[in-house]
Order: C-alpha cells, then structure tokens, then sequence
C-alpha cells in the first residue's frame, strides 16, 4: 500500500460478525494505529492529536471501527461527516465495509452463543437483516469491500495484509538462535535443527578456544562432507517456509540451530543461514546464546553424537 505524505486514516465498517475485530487486530499487527467503536464526531479532534512519544514509528497511519454499536451511528449523517472529511487535503480517507453471507453469520452467532446487537431479543436473522438494510449505503460506497463468507480468520488477516501493509519487505520477525543441546532447549522455537552430525572443531586443540565467528572453525566445519548440502537443505526448508508463515500471518519465526556446547558448529551455521536469508530480502535477528560459555570437555563428549569425540 502507498501511503501518501497525507495522514492515513481507514474507516472499517459492516456488519456484526463478518470480522472487524479480526481486521483490526491485524492492522494492528502491521504497524497501523487502530481504535474501535471510537465516535464520528470526535474523528477531527483525534485527528489533530499528536502520536504518542513512546511510539517509535512517527505518527503511524489510522485504523477506526464502527458499527450499530457506535454512539450517534445514523449511515447518512456518518456518511455527509466522512465526505467533509476526506475534502480536507491533510488526510487520505478511505473505508472498508466487510461483508458476510446471513447463513453464514447465523452460523457464527451460534457458536459464539452471543446475541446480535440488533436482535436482543429476536432471532439472529432479523437483527441481521435490519443491520444489512442499515449499512447498504456504506456498501455501495466503501472503497474496498471483503466478504468474509468463505473465508478463514486466517484467509481475512492474510488479505488484511496483502491490501494495507505498510511496507514492501516481510512482516514477520525472523530470529536465529544457536545454542547448545547441552545447555538446554531455547524457548518457543518453531524450526530446529540440529547440526552435531557435522565435525566439530573443539576437538581440535587449535580451535577448541574460537568460536564459530572465527574464520579457522568456519573453515574447519565447512570441509566435514555432509557441510554442503547439509546447509542448501536447511536454506531450502526455510526459504519455502517462511512466506508461508508471512501469508498465513505469524509475526514471529524462531530458528533454533543446535550443536553440543553451542559455540561452534550452530553459530557458524546461524551466521551463513542468515547471510542467505538477507540475501533473499529478509531481515533476520541472529542470538548465539551459549557463545561466551566456557568450553567443558565432559559436555561435549557425552552430548556428541554417537559420543565419538571425532565429530
């Protein structure tokens, strides 16, 4: 999406449980600042006001909800009052009406159990139908309309995403952890792998002090000869991974690469992964956890594997 020097603002309408709160929550994600339920009235007042200063992305675009629910909602007022606004050269205002299929919100408020806000004490279908015929002008008139009748909450944040990311790169945060299996586990990783079937420069009295940032053990560990294709497979594995994470709306990626102690053979292999990934556009975050642990020959040789202090 292209965003103007102008303030950015997105009105986000339509009807009750076809996935604003889901909308919402996704351009929230991305970098937008968003409000629900916030009222029409005061949208020039919150437009004046300065971003917070604990923000660190300047004064970020604006994402505004309402339905039935909004105080003083009546279409045609609410609809005069955005014209006004969008006169004003100083914002781009564009709406999005999300629309959904009756049976299909039936079906929802039912495995919600929640009552529609319209039909309190009538079936969910009239509330439906009189919400429809409210929001009818709004649909006629929004710049971009999504119905969400076939799709996924999934399906609604990847098209949330396609349509108003704020930037042409990922947006999904890539992290690198190496470590040591003999250390422990790290938390929340979502792709391990396990690189102590490649030789392992500590049991070579001149390397056994360097690390895997040193260009001796890098040479070293890249003659073992499963080294090549070993790491074409991994980068294979990843780079088809991670746009399906992109698409699919996961914000955070863990890539775990373990070695016995890790401070050799997995950050060797985190940095030439990461190289590879930044490369391809991406813009990965690399942890050596266990780098500044000091070297313990009982470790290393009881957590090798196959125990044979040769690899």
């Amino acid at each position: 999406m292209n965003v103007s020097n102008s303030k950015h603002v997105l009105l986000i309408t339509g009807l009750s449980g076809a996935g604003k709160t889901t909308a919402l929550k996704t351009l929230e994600d991305i970098g937008w600042e968003t409000v629900d339920n916030f009222p029409i009235r005061l949208v020039e007042g919150l437009l004046n006001t300065p971003p917070s200063s604990s923000r660190g992305d300047g004064d970020p675009p604006l994402a505004l909800g309402f339905d039935s629910r909004t105080r003083g909602f009546e279409p045609d007022k609410l609809i005069n009052r955005i014209k006004k606004l969008q006169a004003n050269k100083n914002y781009h205002i564009s709406t999005l009406y999300l629309d959904c299929g009756g049976g299909e919100l039936e079906r929802r408020y039912g495995e919600t159990r929640r009552r529609h806000p319209l039909a309190l004490d009538r079936p969910a279908k009239d509330g439906i139908a009189l919400e429809r015929s409210q929001f009818e002008p709004f649909r006629r008139w929004a710049d971009h309309v999504i119905d969400t009748s076939s799709l996924s909450a999934s399906d609604l944040q990847g098209q949330i995403r396609e349509e108003f990311s704020l930037q042409d790169t990922d947006i999904t945060t890539v992290t690198i952890t190496s470590f040591g299996f003999s250390r422990g586990l790290p938390n929340n990783i979502d792709l391990l792998f396990d690189v102590r079937f490649l030789s392992n420069p500590f049991w070579d009295a001149n390397l056994k002090l360097l690390t895997g940032l040193d260009e001796p053990v890098a040479e070293y560990i890249s003659k073992d000869p499963a080294y090549a294709e070993a790491l074409q497979k991994f980068d294979d594995m990843i780079s088809f991974l991670l746009p399906k994470y992109i698409k699919a709306g996961k914000a955070y990626v863990n890539i775990g690469i373990g070695c016995t102690g890790g401070r050799h053979r997995s950050v060797h292999v985190a940095e030439v992964l990461s190289k590879s990934l930044h490369d391809q556009g991406f813009s990965p975050t690399v942890l050596h956890r266990n780098l500044a642990s000091r070297p313990m020959e009982a470790l290393e040789t009881m957590q090798d594997l196959n125990g044979n202090k040769g690899i």
